[in-house]
């Protein structure tokens, strides 16, 4: 099978460039070059933007693990000077992760594509970047695949969108598409960082406190892509660790900062994640093996 991951040349992609190259023909595409090991790797330059590139990449495709994507949403409000200062207009996160989304699915159906595997986020529920001072109307907890979603900033509202405009290929051509919501994407080195900072809670995390290792992201986007043709033709899954980067317990948090929301919540137990992927373990088997509190030990 040969994959094509966009995205090449980002922090999150060099670990689906691990997970993938030795079991599949990959081919790589992003704006600038990978990284130096994987030079040997077939890398084509291209922006998601042109649909023309999109055509150019797509040659021979079997599979699409879309990694590629706008991290923050430019035009917003508190961000925006500073993206402006940095030559980034502010439309950047909109034309990237929908338009390119767009052309790179309109590529993939001329060339008779299977399989798509996006990497999204759980921004998607609209918790973070939040613009008006309305709180995020939170309805139960733990949170699952079926909490509405209430996204305000573009880059909630193009990764809640990404996932419709997937379902609707998905609705209209057959391929396959399935949608990853992952919490923080943390490194190694960074889940050592984790510990090294750790702090007791001052306040609410409006990102409930939510992280998943770089290395099982990637190996539960693998998983989707093996298992396509044993799932429902498009889904979306959340995927982070089980735990929070949190010292205190859930339950806890819950009393000292949201008391107001304990009759949405099912007990949750020691620092158990604020929301659960049941859904990806029980259809994949998928299972997070990170661990960032062993490293509390060396500080």
């Amino acid at each position: 099978m040969k994959v094509l991951i966009t995205g090449a040349s980002g922090r999150f992609a060099r670990f689906v460039i691990r997970e993938l190259a030795d079991r599949y023909e990959v081919v790589l595409t992003s704006r600038h070059s990978p990284p130096k090991e994987f030079a040997h790797l077939h890398w084509l330059q291209a922006d998601l933007t042109c649909f023309g590139d999109c055509q150019r990449v797509m040659q021979g495709i079997d599979a699409i693990q879309h990694v590629g994507a706008q991290s923050e949403p430019t035009d917003h409000p508190e961000m925006r000077t500073d993206f402006t200062t940095q030559g980034i207009p502010f439309d950047t996160t909109f034309k990237t992760n929908l338009l390119g989304t767009y052309y790179l699915m309109q590529a993939a159906v001329e060339v008779g594509v299977k399989t798509v595997v996006m990497t999204g986020s759980n921004c998607a529920l609209g918790h973070g970047f939040r613009i008006s001072s309305t709180p995020f109307p939170i309805q139960s907890l733990p949170i699952d695949e079926q909490h509405p979603c209430y996204p305000e900033d573009s880059y909630s509202f193009t990764k809640h969108a990404g996932e419709s405009l997937l379902a609707s290929y998905t609705r209209a051509y057959g391929i396959r598409t399935y949608v990853t919501r992952p919490a923080g994407i943390r490194t190694e080195i960074q889940r050592h960082e984790m510990a090294n900072t750790a702090k007791p809670a001052k306040a609410w995390d409006p990102w409930f406190w939510g992280w998943v290792g770089s290395e099982d992201l990637a190996h539960a986007q693998r998983l989707l892509m093996e298992a396509a043709s044993e799932l429902p033709e498009h889904d979306v899954y959340f995927v982070n660790a089980d735990d929070t980067h949190a010292l205190e317990p859930s339950q806890t948090l819950i009393k000292r900062f949201k008391p107001e929301w304990l009759p949405l919540v099912n007990p949750l137990e020691n620092h158990q994640a604020f929301i659960r992927c049941d859904k990806i373990k029980r259809q994949v088997g998928w299972a997070p093996t990170t661990d960032w509190r062993q490293y509390l030990l060396d500080f």
